[in-house]
């Protein structure tokens, strides 16, 4: 009986197979093996056990960025030293907005890259700025009042609006926090138009050992003390084990293509540290 049968049986019947693999009656290379299946199975159960567990459910994530709120764009312009600005300028312009156009921002969050779409769709576009966080988007209107952006609440996987609706769309650093990424690439190809395109910026594990290990340090010894000192250390320790979850850069153009889009590329930055995914439909 394989461990991956064995997890799902009750605890008693589990005892009694475990000591079967522990205690074999004719020790050999096929108990070996069998062994080694054994340890595979139970450790390969158990990550996928504890990653389900660890994976917080959309109303945790909706009060985890509610409770960030406030806090959120110092954090942001000290953790990455200003950078972010600069990720965010390169997404917008991946995702190739024009005068006139009609874009979304998904997970707008503080709204950021809303009003950098603003801009570029000028007086005669509009912009809407959605999220699931109401305090998000209370300092968001409180940061931008630009009469071409519309902020809005709502669900990345269940989007209020009509097919091919929009023109270009972004989303930063919220497709890692989505509880289902392929619903919300799904959505987000439903309501864009025809050769429109999406540009969606994240952070996710870096390929390179070194820059994994940079990662790791980071997280431990500038992320975690930043966020003791706003009283945030709860809210986030999430952001670890949800870089650990979420999929690499060519695993999310395999996720762009299953969702239909005709067009997915990845590009990494800072050294594959994040990236943005661009998608055509």
């Amino acid at each position: 009986m394989s461990f991956v049968s064995l997890w799902f049986v009750p605890l008693t019947r589990q005892q009694d197979c475990i000591l079967e693999y522990i205690l074999p009656t004719k020790p050999g290379r096929a108990d070996r093996i069998e062994w080694y299946n054994f340890i595979w199975d139970f450790l390969w159960c158990y990550i996928i056990k504890m990653s389900n567990q660890s994976s917080p459910n959309s109303t945790e994530i909706q009060a985890i960025f509610d409770q960030i709120a406030p806090e959120y764009d110092r954090l942001n312009q000290e953790l990455s030293l200003g950078l972010h600005h600069i990720w965010k300028l390169m997404t917008v312009k991946w995702c190739q907005p024009e005068k006139g156009d009609f874009a979304l921002d998904i997970c707008c969050g503080s709204g950021d890259l809303t009003n950098l779409l603003s801009k570029q769709v000028g007086k005669t576009g509009q912009v809407i700025g959605l999220d699931f966080s109401p305090q998000q988007l209370k300092i968001a209107r409180q940061r931008f009042s630009a009469t071409n952006i519309n902020w809005m609440e709502g669900d990345a996987l269940n989007l209020p609006f009509a097919d091919s609706s929009f023109d270009c769309a972004t989303i930063g650093y919220g497709l890692r926090n989505v509880v289902d990424i392929a619903q919300c690439l799904g959505e987000l190809y439903r309501v864009l138009k025809p050769g429109a395109k999406a540009a969606i910026l994240d952070f996710h594990q870096p390929t390179e050992t070194i820059a994994k290990l940079f990662q790791n340090w980071y997280l431990d010894h500038i992320v975690v003390p930043a966020a003791e000192r706003y009283g945030l250390t709860d809210q986030y320790a999430y952001i670890s084990p949800s870089i650990d979850r979420f999929p690499r850069g060519p695993e999310q153009v395999k996720l762009g293509y299953q969702s239909g889009f005709s067009g997915a590329v990845h590009y990494p930055l800072l050294a594959g540290l994040m990236g943005v995914l661009v998608l055509k439909k």
